[in-house]
């Protein structure tokens, strides 16, 4: 026996699926003798990094979940009463384990094969549903990134709805947390909207206003009656946005019987972590007539292809893939996993529930505020749910210092002091607050009466401001409140999606990697999950130095000088870097240059992102090969040289190629006066390669929920943040509440100042245990991945681009074009994969009637095998109905998917058989993941657009 005392498990051999008799197998179909010789042949030479990563050793997950524990410790996880948007929670185990905690649910990827996705969306409608019946309003969607980002999504919609195309003033209420009026700074500053801010009780409304938001309860905690100021701004053509706390619309009359035409705001306070900021689902509700300017996504009722209640994402045509420049938003994550944990806790604890705990958070706030004014201060608020203030002149040092003594943390804005209570509150809490506000008047707790002030309580919101109308009324919010019932309602609809615990999710530009248990486990610690994205900097040294080892190594892999993690999605990244930009050339006087050069073969949030920064955009031709036309792209540039801003461009391709010209493309624009945005959706085919740096790029994004393994959630999170060069460093997102400014910053792009800063934690855990040489080999193995799927299909279905030597990058794309000219459309095969157990790979996209396919990494030989196995069935199913021996109509591609009643139906009547239905391969039989719907009908949803819980009669024929 050998003996070995130096052994230590590599995380990356458990990351990176292939071991070397399956990479020997692979290469051999390849056509290669080895690893590099593959890397060689698809990676430009021009463009390879010359040095490894100077990244820190590798860790064991052992290792380093022990190490991050020590971490974890500087955090401080003082008792919050911070408010300002943010809250602890209570998180109901049952959720916590079941959802949260579960790859059945964090790896789903987003619903647009509904067929197989039907558990989320129905989730995901609950949580519309109980969006509209809180809010009163008529139509919801399936959440949105953060409070901030979804009062200026509603800003923009209301400017975009505007009568009169003159009016550009937006009325702001004074009284909005202030990261949100950062927000819509940002915002509103490339459409020349002019922000007026202000009191809503004295404010002069003017018909060149287009739009005013208030926040209610207001950002003191006062619950104002805006009815008055809601009829006024009708009156004058204007559409009123608000800002609601969402559990306390169980308390207070809704938005929507007063006026409101939005209502936004965060669903955190229902049972979603603080997290340091995120992630949180916001929600967005609005008016039926407004339904086709409302950004992201909608989830709505139809029926499948048998007639039964159906789920999809409706009014699909508003993608940004379709209208590009001219789509409503750039919005393509949305944070579907926390809104499903928000439905989820309103289905739980139902409408008495809810109502329950917002009474006792008022109660508790009541009887604080009674408690202190009996010991002389006085409570600035009137009428509040659960915040209230007091102006404590020169006490204002002394109880901050004992607030820090009793390790609690309390909102001071000036000499006024405010507490927010939420659900963790507590009488002993109250106690406590009362003993040191008495100590430093020299009094004790005893100069208070608790038992009298308890029978006394009485609310302070006016009659005219309760709540009437009833809520949750849906069978859904009323059948699961004991842990048995809302356990199997869960599980119920877990077995209707197919997630990464099914089968591989082939998606091209999504990059379905293994989002790894050990990355898991830290984001639900308390040390993590209980900390205010506003707590004082000296209680989260453990998140300063996550965020700054993140900072080094991200910007180490991209070769840029710093990062921003602020912004919260891709798209949202993609918006933060060209505002960066923006500011880069008006700071030197080129406010003028407003031109952004996109290739046609671009994300569709692409010209989104850069309308949304106030860009021009002209498009740049490709050649026939899919690459970026370089003579065009000059001309291009040289004609626009005075105005240029910047190019966006994808490095690899879209087209999954590494295009050969990108540093010559690059210096085009420089030499126009123009910077280069790259945009990181491909990333998965750089790190340790190549770099945005290398290539020639001064800023881009990365996709942390894609290449760096923070998992996809069924639709979101997401985290996009950005890298950039040296000379835009000064201009990187500062922060209204906390000081993160730079020299020059530009305002705030999210709420939080580092964005969803808990799930920062899995790309941190990515990269500590994989190290430099383990991330330069996922880089190499998922190139190779890619170019097996590729060696094995290239004879069944053509790819229709690829390097000079005939490699493709990470990803390719496969034809199905001419299928069309004997009915077969590429829809028909991404739905017969279901059959096989397979999500379909990226549909249409880049190319119309393609399907585009990205293994990663992670994926063993046999997975991708028996992907290929099932694409080369279908081909050979195809060929049956080219040649005629299979019906045009009647055949397995044109009914698929097939669920298990169709092939259970006794009067089965088509030309195939149910084995070859459901069954077409020997190893779906050992493994059957059945569709829940047939297929689903998108025009009959559209055409009669259902966007909550159907009522009980329909729920119960469904």
């Amino acid at each position: 026996m050998d003996l070995n005392i130096d052994f230590k498990e590599k995380f990356e051999s458990r990351h990176i699926s292939p071991d070397g008799s399956e990479t020997s197998e692979m290469l051999a179909t390849i056509g290669v003798s080895s690893l590099d010789e593959l890397v060689d042949q698809t990676v430009p030479a021009q463009i390879r990094l010359r040095q490894p990563l100077n990244l820190p050793a590798p860790k064991s997950e052992f290792d380093y979940l022990n190490g991050l524990k020590q971490t974890a410790s500087r955090n401080k996880v003082f008792r919050s009463f911070i408010g300002q948007g943010y809250y602890d929670t209570v998180t109901p185990p049952v959720i916590l384990r079941n959802i949260f905690e579960n790859p059945g649910w964090y790896t789903q990827y987003t619903p647009y094969q509904a067929e197989i996705s039907q558990g989320r969306l129905q989730a995901l409608l609950n949580f519309q549903t109980m969006i509209i019946d809180l809010t009163g309003m008529e139509i919801a969607n399936a959440s949105l990134l953060d409070e901030g980002t979804a009062a200026a999504e509603a800003m923009f919609m209301q400017f975009s709805l505007r009568a009169n195309k003159s009016a550009n003033v937006f009325f702001v209420s004074e009284n909005i947390f202030p990261q949100t009026i950062d927000l819509l700074r940002t915002r509103s500053a490339p459409f020349g909207i002019e922000l007026q801010i202000g009191n809503h009780e004295t404010a002069e409304l003017t018909e060149s206003m287009f739009g005013a938001i208030v926040q209610y309860p207001a950002g003191n905690g006062e619950v104002y009656d805006y009815s008055d100021f809601a009829d006024k701004a009708h009156a004058k053509g204007i559409k009123l946005t608000v800002v609601a706390d969402i559990l306390s619309l169980s308390l207070l009359t809704p938005p929507g019987e007063w006026g409101a035409d939005i209502v936004v705001g965060s669903t955190q306070r229902l049972g979603i972590p603080m997290g340091f900021g995120g992630p949180h689902a916001a929600f967005f509700a609005t008016k039926e007539e407004y339904k086709r300017s409302m950004p992201g996504r909608i989830i709505g009722v139809t029926i499948d292809s048998a007639g039964n209640y159906a789920l999809r994402m409706a009014l699909q045509t508003r993608e940004q893939h379709i209208r590009r420049d001219k789509a409503t938003s750039n919005i393509c994550t949305a944070q579907a996993l926390l809104a499903i944990m928000a439905g989820m806790y309103a289905a739980y604890h139902g409408p008495r529930g809810l109502k329950a705990i917002a009474t006792r958070i008022h109660s508790l706030s009541v009887l604080l505020s009674d408690a202190l004014q009996t010991l002389g201060y006085q409570q600035l608020n009137s009428s509040y749910f659960d915040t209230i203030r007091f102006d404590a002149g020169e006490l204002c040092g002394p109880l901050h210092a004992e607030a820090l003594n009793n390790e609690m943390n309390l909102h001071y804005k000036g000499s006024v002091v405010s507490i927010s209570l939420d659900e963790t509150s507590s009488v002993d809490d109250v106690k406590t607050i009362v003993r040191f506000f008495a100590k430093v008047k020299g009094k004790t707790i005893h100069d208070v009466d608790f038992e009298a002030l308890r029978r006394d309580l009485s609310s302070p919101i006016p009659a005219s401001l309760e709540r009437k109308s009833e809520f949750l009324t849906h069978p859904v919010f009323n059948s699961h409140h004991s842990e048995h019932e809302m356990l199997r309602y869960i599980k119920s609809l877990e077995t209707k999606d197919l997630s990464l615990c099914h089968s591989m999710i082939p998606l091209g530009s999504c990059t379905m990697k293994l989002n790894a248990t050990t990355e898991m486990i830290p984001v639900t610690w308390p040390e993590f999950s209980k900390i205010h994205p506003f707590a004082p900097t000296d209680q989260v040294g453990g998140y300063m130095q996550i965020i700054d080892e993140l900072n080094k190594w991200l910007s180490e892999i991209t070769g840029f000088a710093a990062m921003s993690f602020q912004p919260n999605a891709g798209a949202q990244g993609e918006y933060t870097g060209l505002m960066v930009i923006r500011a880069y050339h008006a700071d030197r006087g080129e406010s003028h240059r407003n031109v952004a050069l996109i290739p046609s073969s671009a994300h569709g949030t692409n010209p989104a992102s850069a309308a949304m920064a106030g860009m021009k955009i002209v498009v740049v031709k490709c050649d026939t090969n899919g690459n970026i036309d370089v003579a065009d792209l000059k001309a291009r540039a040289e004609e626009h040289k005075d105005n240029l801003s910047c190019l966006m461009v994808t490095y690899p391709s879209t087209h999954g190629v590494f295009e050969e010209a990108i540093m010559d493309i690059c210096a085009i624009i420089h030499e126009n006066g123009g910077q280069v945005y790259m945009d990181g959706a491909n990333m998965n085919a750089q790190v340790g390669l190549t770099s945005p740096a290398t290539i020639g790029a001064d800023v881009c994004h990365l996709n942390l929920h894609k290449t760096f393994c923070i998992p996809h959630g069924g639709g979101g999170p997401g985290m996009g943040p950005i890298g950039v060069a040296k000379h835009l460093v000064p201009y990187l997102p500062g922060h209204a509440v906390v000081d993160i400014q730079r020299e020059k910053s530009i305002p705030a792009v999210s709420a939080a100042p580092w964005g969803s800063a808990s799930i920062l934690l899995i790309s941190h855990a990515y990269i500590a245990m994989m190290g430099a040489e383990g991330l330069r080999n996922a880089t190499r193995y998922a190139i190779l991945n890619a170019n097996y799927i590729k060696s094995r299909l290239e004879q069944h279905y053509p790819v229709l681009y690829s390097g000079s030597q005939g490699r493709c990058a990470h990803e390719m794309i496969l034809d199905c074009r001419a299928f069309k000219n004997f009915g077969i459309e590429v829809t028909d095969i991404a739905k017969r994969l279901m059959d096989y157990g397979f999500h379909a790979p990226t549909v249409s996209f880049p190319v119309a009637g393609t399907l585009m396919v990205e293994p990663t990494e992670s994926e063993p030989k046999h997975e991708l095998d028996r992907f290929c196995d099932a694409l080369i069935s279908i081909r050979a199913e195809i060929e049956s109905v080219e040649n005629g021996s299979a019906d045009k109509v009647q055949n397995p591609l044109k009914n698929a998917p097939h669920t298990v009643f169709a092939v259970t139906d006794d009067n089965w009547n088509r030309p195939y058989s149910k084995q070859q239905a459901a069954f077409p391969l020997p190893y779906v039989t050992e493994h059957k993941f059945w569709p829940a719907v047939g297929r689903v009908n998108d025009t009959h949803g559209d055409r009669t657009l259902i966007c909550s819980c159907p009522p009980i009669e329909e729920y119960a024929e469904a």
